[in-house]
């Protein structure tokens, strides 16, 4: 071909494509060549797959225990602000019918329920556990998701729970008690005497056993009925704060005023952010950090594929001589090889995906086998927090793996190829 038409020649033509496909196939003389192809296509993939599976596994994780602390716990917690009463300073809210029905009205809200809290001793024969007792009504309770609503996940009967007590799946576990049995409940604000304080002793049926998803939740929290447990811990006529649910968790930022507008001076809040804030910014913290490693692995496999093309342009050389003496241009030949890289980096991307994709989608299946080879113990929910390793594939996290790697892919390429492009066809051919 003349120099007029080789200028003309449009980019990434057939004959690129052609010449580009040819060299990937080495032959059995060059399996150099051959087994840095495989080398860099196995590389990429594997670090692909490495970046999906943690990023979905970083997703399914915060989600997780974002869904557990807002399937469980309020939203938003108002509580009152400390006063004296008869001489004695204290916080409970006496006009807790006019709070809540104060705070419902607020838009934005789906749910305000007065509670009494207190932590107690549970007894069962000769075993103990120390609980959070929550004392709530029992329309309360059923609007409560991981408590009142996860009817595979519980045992008992939820409509008897103004005939006993309601607990977490850890906390009968620990005791060792089933659907029936009566637990004791210690608590040392009992009656007051001349002689000072006794305990309260109270025993109560376990009408309900509730698995809310979080290990640390399941083995303290119990419910009374709230009329109990104003009874129960002195909190008769008033209550110790107000749960309030919210439509929308994420923005309960932009619901902290009109809250506090509702409830009135003595009013002060607490949300979940507040209760969770510092655990979800070491989790932001570990995922830039965790995304930054694997990037740099995505690198150093996108590193091998220069690694190839250097051999094979030194095993080309006579070929690019040759095809420069005819009329190739240096555009052309430098697309040659970058097809040659790039084209690699995207197999290895599409097969990345794949294969991150399956762990993500099969990972209890994965993690039970593991836990099987392990003896049982790969994963401690006492440490981690809730029962199973999540995972949550995500279009994004999957767009930001790929496009990491095709950006390297083909951005590590260009210097090889344009090496190849540069050779002079004289010196090229002199000792062929």
């Amino acid at each position: 071909m003349d120099q007029s038409k080789s200028a003309s020649t449009k980019p990434f033509a057939r004959f690129e494509w052609m010449i580009a496909w040819r060299y990937l196939r080495a032959r059995r003389e060059e399996g150099g060549v051959s087994t840095m192809t495989w080398i860099s296509l196995i590389g990429i993939t594997l670090a692909v797959a490495a970046l999906i599976i943690t990023l979905a596994v970083r997703t399914g994780f915060r989600s997780e225990f974002v869904d557990t602390i807002l399937g469980s716990n309020a939203h938003v917690t108002v509580y009152s602000s400390i006063y004296v009463d008869d001489d004695q300073t204290s916080r409970q809210i006496e006009d807790y019918a006019g709070w809540a029905e104060a705070l419902s009205a607020v838009p934005g809200v789906t749910r305000a329920a007065p509670l009494v809290r207190g932590q107690v001793l549970s007894t069962y024969r000769s075993a103990n556990v120390a609980m959070d007792v929550y004392g709530i009504s029992y329309d309360n309770l059923l609007s409560i998701p991981r408590v009142g609503q996860t009817p595979d996940e519980s045992w008992g009967d939820i409509s008897r729970f103004s005939e006993g007590i309601a607990i977490g799946s850890g906390v009968a576990r620990e005791l060792g008690v089933a659907v029936g049995d009566r637990i004791k409940l210690i608590s040392p604000e009992g009656a007051k005497t001349a002689f000072g304080t006794s305990p309260r002793v109270s025993s109560y049926e376990v009408v309900y056993v509730f698995t809310a998803g979080r290990y640390d939740i399941d083995k303290t929290r119990a419910y009374l009925p709230f009329d109990q447990a104003q009874t129960y811990f002195n909190r008769t006529g008033s209550a110790d704060e107000i749960e309030v649910m919210i439509e929308d968790p994420e923005s309960v930022d932009d619901m902290a005023m009109p809250l506090l507008l509702a409830a009135g001076d003595r009013a002060m809040i607490w949300t979940w952010r507040d209760a969770s804030g510092s655990f979800l910014r070491a989790l932001d913290i570990e995922d830039n950090v965790m995304f930054v490693i694997l990037s740099i692995l995505v690198l150093i496999a996108a590193m091998n594929i220069v690694s190839g093309l250097i051999m094979l342009v030194k095993n080309k050389g006579r070929d690019i001589g040759i095809l420069r003496t005819i009329g190739l241009t240096e555009g052309s030949v430098m697309r040659v090889f970058f097809i040659c890289g790039a084209f690699t980096g995207l197999i290895g991307t599409v097969f990345g995906v794949a294969l991150g994709a399956l762990f993500a989608m099969y990972i209890d299946t994965i993690m039970a086998f593991v836990n099987y080879l392990n003896g049982g113990g790969a994963w401690d929910p006492s440490i981690r927090g809730i029962y199973a390793l999540p995972a949550e594939l995500r279009f994004v996290d999957v767009a930001k793996a790929v496009s990491l790697s095709l950006g390297l892919s083909f951005i590590v390429t260009i210097f090889p190829a344009r090496k190849a492009a540069r050779m002079n066809p004289v010196e090229a051919l002199r000792y062929e």
